[in-house]
């Protein structure tokens, strides 16, 4: 009998796709400071029966203390110190919804300051299973769907590019759960409106792969959509640069110079309180400048062109046009 072989044309897009690449550009440093590896979630996901009675337990005192010191070391940017407080909150609570779903965003957080790729997979990977367990307490909980949605985003830009598009197009449940369960939640509008970004420009390549591969890519993404996300995120929290600058590049790729240059120097005149905000600050300094020289340029040929249009309309009208000899 002869051997079967693989459809001709998802096998094509694949090896083209394993070169492609298709994540979106990312402000990353290494922190100075050293955290330890992240602690792997040793407690599996609810069953039906533990997630009915976990929700009602209200929290032990002792519980309580470890969750306002992680709440104070956060609201500090010791990042590290809170993710270990909510750790320990839940060896005395496996089923914790807050103490998941922040701990999720927290490993998201510390795994970003790395550019070692391995820290970072580690750091995303506790993400993930944090994120899991919260959802499976809350499945259409808010601040769970954002931690998932948070961590399958970082995963993605350390896959290839066939898994990223399987990826972008599972988060699209999450990214939508999170924004309309919780918008005042401005971190779920700033995801929302990178998802969206993302997916609207795929190219050929990745649309293809998608509807072929992965049985079609996610509807309902667009430039406008994902410029109005970032816009409600801003206004929900206009001290966070990051808003910012993901809408400055937003306006710059759709050609709006005039509107990426306001959002850039209003960025530029909020304060640094963390290494990744000066990162930040800094790009948008960068961004900025030439922004400005080439709005300067079409300015100064909008005005010859003004100023040509004018002298001629100015000029009386030739015999010749007058029809006289």
């Amino acid at each position: 009998m002869p051997a079967l072989r693989p459809p001709l044309k998802p096998l094509l897009l694949t090896l083209a796709l394993a070169g492609a690449g298709c994540g979106m550009a990312r402000a990353q440093q290494t922190t100075t400071s050293q955290p330890s590896p992240p602690a792997t979630p040793d407690a599996a996901a609810p069953t039906p029966q533990q997630k009915a009675k976990a929700s009602p337990a209200p929290d032990s005192v002792a519980l309580r203390v470890h969750l306002r010191q992680a709440a104070t070391l956060q609201s500090k940017y010791k990042d590290s110190e809170a993710l270990a407080e909510y750790q320990v909150a839940l060896k005395l609570n496996p089923q914790h919804y807050e103490s998941l779903w922040r701990a999720a965003v927290l490993s998201v957080s510390i795994g970003n300051r790395y550019s070692d790729e391995t820290r970072k997979s580690a750091y995303f990977a506790a993400a993930h299973q944090y994120a899991d367990r919260a959802l499976a307490i809350q499945p259409e909980g808010g601040e769970s769907n954002y931690a998932m949605a948070l961590a399958l985003f970082s995963e993605a830009g350390l896959m290839t590019a066939r898994s990223r598009l399987a990826i972008f197009k599972q988060l699209r449940s999450h990214v939508y759960l999170a924004a309309e369960r919780r918008p005042d939640m401005p971190e779920a509008w700033q995801l929302l409106g990178r998802w969206y970004y993302r997916v609207a420009h795929y190219n050929v390549l990745e649309k293809a792969f998608s509807r072929v591969v992965l049985g079609g890519y996610p509807q309902g993404a667009s430039s406008k959509k994902a410029m109005e996300a970032l816009e409600k995120a801003r206004q929900l929290d206009p001290t966070r640069i990051q808003y910012y600058y993901d809408l400055a590049r937003m306006y710059k790729y759709q050609g709006r110079r005039r509107r990426a240059i306001a959002v850039l120097q209003e960025a530029i005149k909020l304060p640094t309180y963390t290494s990744e905000d000066l990162t930040v600050n800094r790009l948008c300094q960068q961004l900025l400048p030439p922004l400005v020289r080439a709005a300067a340029r079409r300015d100064r040929l909008h005005a010859r062109w003004y100023s040509q249009l004018k002298m001629d309309s100015s000029k009386p009208p030739s015999a010749k046009e007058n029809g006289t000899d």
